[in-house]
């Protein structure tokens, strides 16, 4: 329990620090050492927790619950006063704060909330959270140092609060860690608003009116998720007699289905799945930090891990069946709209969507295999993720643009950049690295079962690699010799690097990953046989072969102009059309705008998602 309570309260100290130190100096080293000592805490948690049974600890209730509901106060005072200026057309936001948190504090104060004496709890779940939380967020954080210093000498007109992002950052961290180990559903709650109110200020950050419009519409959505887990609650607390999410998992499923539905309608919502999508694709304005940490490898983490807690009563249930056609439809519509994307944070924010709905469509079905391939999507999508984001976030601060377009033989301009984003590419879809291995697995599963989510599987799989190759092909495709650019210096690298070799760990050790973590909650996968292994690991090391052959030196490289079948001019980029004109070469992608647009694919994934959520609520007696 040490652990524990150190994962959830040191965060806090720095959070204060970074905000009462206004020195960059200082806060540089603040971050620093914090973000080691998370990473560390969360390390040894690994080390001292890992275990066949999950282990409750004992909490004296009395003063925690009278913090939480004071908390629950703040928050509610803090939300309705960021509201304060809002247009009176825009009422349903402070609404919805009343309506939730009168309820919930109405709630804390009425005397009638059941005892739950293991409030805090560990399993193997708690800790592969911890470990992604804990290993990929501080590497994000370090990177945020030198990103953010040369932010605001590209944008002078942004307020430089740098230590009002950082605070957020921390804040965030212990509300993560107060989710994944509390067994109070109250509790969970608490925390889960914090992330809440810690993505407003960060999606705001910036402060233009695309900024605040967008940080409002990511409040009042997942204020909306709030208030499904407020009635959730309530219902538990007053018809099941209790909020201990232990006792609710395992309770007579015609019980319980209703508050552990209207809990899964929180997560739907905190991972961004249709029809909660935009939410994600507005924050993409925020710094990339933000993107980084919040919107794609942790936060939303948070809405797959708590359904994923939820799938044993969803399993065999109609309304589970639902929520797996959600996240399939998620996948699906996520992964063809990325198609028509040329900015490269929105191509990785519908991959997102696409990504976290693969799992909820395992969290669905709710099988053992299902979940041990969600899990495995959870560890593989965190470092791959995030390293995508904050190299994306380089090159842009490098060349002035985030379009793919402009990515145009990257390689050859900052070759050392290239690799590492290929890396994190590679991770995304290419085999043997991890995400290819999760969709086997899910393949493998629901060929048994189901024949409508396997080909949702199957044709998302194949839209999402459509469009990552052809990112690649972009970042490797040299047109003719091109000068070379900065790739940023300091200790931005040791992000980035760190991420990289993560991708790759987290692939190769996959085996140990799943004996000892994954294996004592779910038993065993066919992924883990000995031929498996052995065909993974000589793909590895083929993989590892292509990035090493870019630092062999060759001095017999001959540059040689575009062959464009004999119409080539004196200038190499230009050629003969019919008609005797000399035209500018150009290498375009294909975006099939005509049907992978937005205007085309959202409004139907929108309507379907919500068709299905209100079949999810209206099948919960079957």
């Amino acid at each position: 329990m040490t652990w524990i309570t150190f994962l959830i309260i040191f965060p806090l100290l720095p959070a204060c620090l970074v905000l009462l130190f206004k020195s960059v100096s200082i806060q540089k080293w603040v971050v620093i050492i914090a973000s080691a000592l998370i990473c560390i805490g969360s390390v040894c948690l690994a080390l001292t927790c890992t275990q066949a049974e999950a282990q409750y600890f004992r909490v004296t209730p009395d003063i925690v619950n009278k913090l939480v509901a004071t908390g629950d106060i703040t928050l509610a005072l803090v939300f309705l006063y960021v509201c304060r200026h809002l247009p009176l057309k825009r009422y349903w936001i402070p609404l919805l704060v009343v309506v939730q948190y009168g309820a919930v504090v109405w709630y804390d104060l009425s005397g009638r909330v059941p005892e739950t004496t293991h409030c805090l709890f560990v399993d193997n779940l708690s800790v592969i959270m911890a470990l992604v939380i804990g290993i990929v967020g501080p590497l994000i954080t370090v990177y945020t140092i030198g990103y953010m210093e040369k932010y605001h000498e590209e944008h002078p007109e942004v307020p430089d609060r740098r230590d009002q992002f950082l605070s957020a950052i921390f804040l965030f961290f212990s509300a993560m860690y107060g989710i994944i180990f509390s067994n109070n559903i109250t509790w969970i709650y608490f925390f889960w608003e914090i992330t809440t109110f810690c993505s407003f200020i960060m999606i705001g950050y910036p402060q233009t009116e695309e900024a605040v419009h967008n940080s409002f519409l990511a409040l009042w959505m997942l204020l909306l998720g709030g208030l499904g887990f407020a009635a959730a609650i309530l219902y538990a607390s007053s018809v099941c007699g209790t909020v201990d999410l232990r006792q609710l998992l395992t309770m007579k499923k015609s019980v319980v289905l209703l508050p552990v539905l209207l809990i899964c309608f929180a997560g739907l919502n905190k991972a961004a799945q249709f029809p909660f999508a935009k939410w994600l694709l507005g924050a993409m304005v925020a710094p990339t930090p933000s993107s980084a940490l919040l919107h794609s490898s942790t936060m939303v983490k948070a809405g797959v891990y708590i359904v994923l807690r939820c799938a044993p009563v969803l399993h065999g249930t109609a309304a589970g069946a639902m929520v797996a056609l959600i996240g399939g439809l998620s996948f699906l519509a996520g992964s063809a709209l990325a198609i028509s994307q040329r900015d490269g944070k929105r191509v990785l924010a519908y991959s997102t969507i696409g990504n976290l709905g693969l799992i909820i469509l395992c969290a669905g079905i709710g099988s053992h295999l299902t979940l041990w391939a969600a899990v495995l999507l959870i560890i593989f999508h965190a470092p791959a993720k995030a390293l995508m984001f904050l190299c994306v976030g380089t090159v842009e601060q490098q060349t002035g643009s985030r379009d793919i377009e402009d990515m145009n033989g990257l390689i050859s301009r900052m070759p050392l950049l290239t690799i590492v984003m290929l890396i994190g590419l590679a991770g995304m879809f290419l085999a043997p690295f991890g995400m290819l291995i999760s969709k086997w697995v899910v393949l493998e599963v629901l060929a048994r079962k189901n024949p409508v989510l396997p080909m949702i599987v199957i044709f998302g799989g194949e839209l999402m690699l459509f469009f990552y190759v052809k990112w690649m092909g972009k970042l490797v495709a040299v047109t003719g010799p091109q000068p070379q650019q900065g790739e940023g210096i300091g200790i931005e690298w040791s992000a980035l690097g760190g991420l990289a070799v993560l991708t790759v760990l987290v692939c190769g050790l996959f085996p140990f990953v799943g004996i000892y973590l994954i294996e004592p909650m779910y038993g065993c996968d066919p992924m883990l046989s000995r031929q498996a292994i052995r065909a993974v690991a000589i793909m590895l090391g083929l993989m590892l072969l292509l990035p090493l052959g870019f630092f062999i030196p060759r001095k017999d490289l001959v540059h040689v102009d575009l062959y464009l079948s004999g119409a080539n001019v004196t200038d190499p980029h230009k050629f003969m059309d019919s008609m005797g004109t000399a035209r500018d070469c150009s290498f375009k992608n294909y975006y099939i705008n005509k049907y992978f647009s937005e205007e085309k694919l959202f409004p139907g994934a929108l309507v379907g998602s919500i068709v299905l959520l209100i079949l999810m609520f209206s099948m919960e007696k079957l």
